[in-house]
């Protein structure tokens, strides 16, 4: 695809979900792991500041809470990112409330996963932290991530900045366009013509979402753009996707 730039994984997510959730411990340690920069942009946003690993106990809340999104998750529940991302600022909330000073001791010890290392004990945490504050890593992650998705858009005949142009200004607007990019991305049917005619399945996204033909023609390159990325393995753009979909009017 494109310029063949893409991470380097044990697995893709929805495998490494299905296999976590059977009782996979090393499919769900390397599900958190891959995750772990969208954890921690979420726990960031909620906690308003950066979040330092070994001090701030939100990191340990949140990487807590996205342990249980794995086990918890349901197809019925929407994409699995958006569960996650519900889960962690409730947690995050409940955290906040009660105020507990020994939650992050009590948190550390349940993601242990009992690795020695030289004699000491290693957990998910470690290991998730220091990949997660290498930063330069983070970066070519995140560059190639783009530059990926940049390729795959222009097989669909759409630019970065043709589609910073026909984004919705309009919150609603923004966010009726998200929420059918969804739909197209989880929806087997609609997801495979996609990929094969290049196009969005108009008429049957007309007759099934109550969603005029004009609407969605006025915003087909924007709902595209969206559906690519729920449709693959992109976290970072998943991440500010989410961000769009709360954002203010322009």
């Amino acid at each position: 695809m494109g310029l063949g730039f893409r991470r380097r994984r044990t697995a893709e997510p929805p495998l490494l979900l299905a296999r976590a959730q059977s009782g996979d411990d090393e499919a769900r340690n390397q599900l958190i792991a891959d995750y772990t920069p969208f954890v921690l942009k979420v726990a960031s946003q909620s906690a308003g500041r950066y979040l330092r690993p070994g001090i701030d106990e939100e990191i340990s809340v949140a990487l807590m809470a996205f342990n249980e999104s794995i086990t918890a998750y349901e197809e019925t529940k929407g994409a699995f990112l958006s569960f996650a991302q519900t889960v962690i600022k409730r947690r995050l909330v409940d955290y906040y409330r009660r105020g507990r000073n020994r939650q992050n001791e009590v948190l550390l010890s349940e993601l242990d996963t009992s690795v020695e290392e030289g004699g000491a004990p290693v957990t998910v945490l470690d290991r998730m932290a220091e990949s997660l504050w290498s930063m330069a890593q983070d970066e070519d992650n995140r560059r190639l991530e783009i530059l990926e998705y940049r390729a795959m858009l222009t097989e669909f005949g759409i630019s970065f900045h043709e589609l910073v142009r026909v984004a919705p200004k309009h919150r609603d607007a923004r966010q009726r366009a998200i929420a059918i990019g969804r739909t197209v991305a989880h929806h087997r049917e609609y997801r495979e013509h996609l990929l094969k005619k290049h196009e969005l399945p108009l008429q049957n996204l007309v007759q099934n979402t109550g969603h005029s033909r004009k609407s969605l023609e006025r915003h087909r390159k924007y709902i595209i753009a969206v559906a690519l990325i729920l449709i693959h393995d992109f976290p970072y753009l998943e991440a500010y996707l989410l961000e769009q979909s709360r954002g203010v009017d322009a």
